[in-house]
């Protein structure tokens, strides 16, 4: 049986050590607080700029060969730094897209009410699959291969992929082998976090995690963080849809 033959750099592609970096987006200007889901027309906010910007200056020095993008323009306008900071074409992969929802468009959060309206019943049925969007295993299998094909395109080196919260959650909950239905207000990713996988060969031997913009999140986004009621709420962004 003939050897493997080694990669151009010297290292056999079974042992090489790729990391792909998933960024959740910026904060989005959305002072109305809709469920924007899909829906094109809602960018980053002056806030979220920043922590776009804070990104990029985090990842400068790493070996980033390869930044994709949800085809969102908020995610868009968070990799842009990130891409011009290395010199690089940004990419665009509708894998990486927000997760579809029926309540998309509407007032739709924890602590505002919606469980109590019965129209909305219908669409709760069942938190396991989930009956309100995208099935948790469809998000799986699209992310894996979003993630899989940053891989290939930076092998050896480092990508950069940006999606949305709910996908990166259950990318990374499946690859950590937990159970995909979880309770939305203790996802692991906030704002403009890292969700970072590292490939020996073609699998994925280790999860990280970062918040490089955390001093810029606003305290009632973070990860366990209790909903914003009232006049607390007023003026602040509830990041719905992210």
């Amino acid at each position: 049986m003939s050897e493997k033959a080694p990669d151009p750099e010297g290292v056999d592609r079974d042992e090489q050590l790729t990391v792909v970096h998933v960024v959740r987006h910026g904060e989005v200007h959305n002072p109305d607080g809709v469920l924007y889901g899909r829906r094109p027309g809602y960018h980053l906010s002056d806030l979220g700029r920043k922590m776009a910007d804070r990104v990029a200056e985090h990842l400068e020095k790493r070996d980033i060969t390869h930044v994709v993008a949800s085809p969102l323009e908020r995610a868009q306008e968070t990799a842009d730094p990130i891409a011009k900071a290395h010199a690089l074409d940004l990419a665009t992969d509708a894998r990486l897209i927000e997760a579809a929802n029926v309540f998309e468009g509407k007032t739709f959060g924890v602590g505002d009410g919606a469980l109590r309206k019965p129209d909305n019943w219908k669409h709760l049925t069942n938190p396991f699959k989930p009956s309100w969007g995208e099935p948790y295993i469809e998000q799986v299998v699209r992310m894996m291969g979003a993630i899989d094909t940053a891989r290939d395109a930076a092998r050896g080196h480092e990508a950069v992929c940006v999606s949305h919260q709910l996908p990166i959650w259950i990318l990374r909950s499946f690859v950590e082998r937990r159970r995909l239905w979880h309770d939305p207000r203790k996802r692991q990713c906030t704002l403009a976090s890292l969700t970072s996988f590292t490939y020996r060969g073609d699998k994925i031997v280790s999860v990280g995690y970062s918040e490089p913009a955390r001093d810029l999140v606003p305290v009632h986004l973070l990860a366990g963080a209790k909903p914003v009621k009232g006049k607390a709420a007023k003026g602040q962004s509830k990041a719905f849809g992210a």
